[in-house]
């Protein structure tokens, strides 16, 4: 996947279609049964996105533990798919390469051919 923490992207289907958030948290999928209990699934990698597909949890008290209760509110996690990258330089969503002449594995703007880890 080359999405990364604190990277910012744009949706690009679904209900909040051309929206821009930064990622919270990377959420790698795992098989849930099967030979492959346990080992990375990438058809279920999910990211989450600040103030993007927000839902409402209607929380109850639990006895003993203190909670947030009431109807929170919290992003929920969306499809890797259905986000790109934006880079930085030419600020457009763009597909990602990898440059591995350095040495090192640095991720690359297709359009614009720069580098876009920090």
């Amino acid at each position: 996947m080359n999405i990364k923490k604190g990277d910012t992207v744009e949706v690009i289907a679904g209900n909040h279609k051309g929206l821009r958030g930064e990622v919270q948290r990377v959420v790698r999928g795992k098989y849930k049964w099967g030979r492959n209990k346990g080992q990375h699934d990438a058809n279920h990698d999910r990211v989450v996105v600040a103030g993007i597909n927000l839902i409402k949890k209607h929380q109850r008290q639990v006895s003993g533990v203190q909670t947030q209760t009431g109807i929170i509110e919290r992003e929920a996690p969306l499809h890797h798919s259905n986000v790109m990258v934006v880079c930085p330089h030419c600020d457009s969503p763009t597909r990602v390469g990898i440059d591995r002449s350095s040495g090192k594995k640095v991720r690359v703007c297709k359009a614009c051919d720069t580098a876009i880890d920090r």
